[in-house]
């Protein structure tokens, strides 16, 4: 098993497969622009076939429970079997039901329809998870939490794309950016058919395939019964609820307390995309040759919390530029706690179970980011538009309290942080 160790840079560090960096990069991206490039037309391709925006909020962030729901239940299966089959078919796989799912959401018609096509989409939401397991395979143990960080780097350059080019195409139809994340997210599925190389030796695959991995509750219980990993995965999951609420009712607040239109909330969820570049590509390799990942993921939960604090205030106020601020700090926190908790948690399992530990955070993730915009929906119809922030603000503090008890069970172990 391998240990968490710092960085230590006395040691040459080993050479990474060139062409599989180059294509688990370049699919990271794509994955990146299909997703995020819906996200500013939700709320108007809702609309329709609601009364209030108090509906219109409840059921966006349904849509977005549901889609966290299907990743819940799907991201241990499938990440179990890319242990068993290769992370190859399971990617091109959730490649294609993706593309589906964009699909049917922007052919719409019907309320129930745009729930079919974020039910197909979640179910094969664990892209994330196999992709994750694919650079834990290709990079060696010392050098991933780096290349986590440029792989933060890679989806905010996406992420700045995505979102702005979505309010773009907006302008012609609400529609469009669906159509435009389908073909980007096939295009990505026919290249990974011709060039993506299997990232999963033989003789690291599980050798059986029981019901129990293919179980996503046994899974988690098999994980969370582990004392060094549970700590992180519980501090995690206290820090995505917040995450999730904020970002399914995102949209909405902007609308409800700026009035603003498709084209600045694309806008808004580019400079989130900048500040990732910088914080992942500029910020993160300074801070690695310094802190260990443990001291990276408590400095971006704390500079959450301040982040969190700001958008209160900016609620408080209607003043939008605070609120733009406010984002930015909280999402150069979240840039910085997710290359360092991958990194912890990639390196407390050996090659052939990637897969497993990747997919069941996902899975915990998933089930966080479904509880999130139900709990946040609600505060935000009952409490005010500022609650959700003053929830992610409690709850990020329990969640370093978390943490730090974790680490000292991780350090009993042997483990270094």
């Amino acid at each position: 098993m391998s240990t968490l160790t710092p960085h230590d840079s006395q040691h040459p560090e080993p050479q990474v497969n060139k062409h599989a960096l180059r294509f688990g990069l370049i699919s990271v991206f794509l994955c990146g622009i299909g997703f995020s490039i819906i996200a500013p037309v939700v709320p108007f391709l809702v609309q329709p076939y609601v009364h209030s925006s108090a509906d219109q909020a409840i059921m966006v962030t349904l849509l977005m429970s549901v889609y966290a729901l299907c990743v819940f239940l799907a991201a241990p299966v499938l990440g179990a079997l890319s242990d068993k089959y290769g992370r190859r078919p399971i990617l091109l796989l959730c490649l294609f039901g993706s593309a589906v799912g964009y699909l049917i959401f922007g052919i719409g018609g019907a309320l129930w329809v745009l729930f079919v096509g974020r039910i197909i989409e979640g179910i094969t939401g664990g892209s994330i998870s196999t992709i994750f397991a694919y650079f834990a395979d290709i990079i060696p143990p010392q050098q991933r939490t780096k290349y986590f960080g440029w792989l933060g780097a890679i989806v905010g350059v996406a992420t700045v794309i995505g979102p702005t080019l979505g309010g773009i195409l907006a302008k012609f139809d609400y529609t469009f950016p669906l159509y435009f994340g389908a073909v980007i997210t096939l295009l990505n599925m026919l290249y990974g058919y011709f060039f993506m190389p299997e990232s999963l030796a033989e003789q690291h695959r599980q050798s059986q395939m029981t019901f129990q991995k293919l179980n996503p509750f046994a899974q988690l219980a098999s994980l969370l019964s582990t004392k060094y990993l549970s700590r992180l995965l519980i501090a995690a999951f206290l820090l995505w609820i917040p995450n999730g609420s904020l970002q399914a009712i995102f949209s909405q607040l902007t609308i409800d307390t700026f009035q603003w239109k498709p084209v600045l909330i694309g806008l808004m969820f580019s400079i989130l995309g900048v500040q990732d570049i910088i914080a992942q590509g500029l910020i993160m390799p300074q801070l690695l040759k310094k802190y260990s990942d443990q001291q990276i993921a408590t400095l971006g939960m704390m500079a959450e919390i301040i982040g969190y604090g700001l958008i209160a205030v900016s609620i408080g106020f209607t003043y939008y530029p605070l609120f733009i601020a406010g984002m930015f700090v909280f999402g150069c926190g979240d840039s910085l706690f997710g290359p360092a908790f991958n990194g912890m948690l990639s390196k407390s399992v050996d090659a052939s179970e990637q897969g497993r530990v990747q997919g069941g955070s996902q899975s915990i993730q998933a089930l966080a980011r479904m509880i999130g915009p139900l709990i946040g929906g609600q505060i935000y119809i009952l409490l005010g538009h500022t609650a959700p922030a003053w929830m992610g603000m409690i709850l990020i503090v329990l969640a370093i309290f978390v943490l730090h008890r974790g680490v000292k069970n991780i350090q009993q172990k042997g483990f270094r942080t």
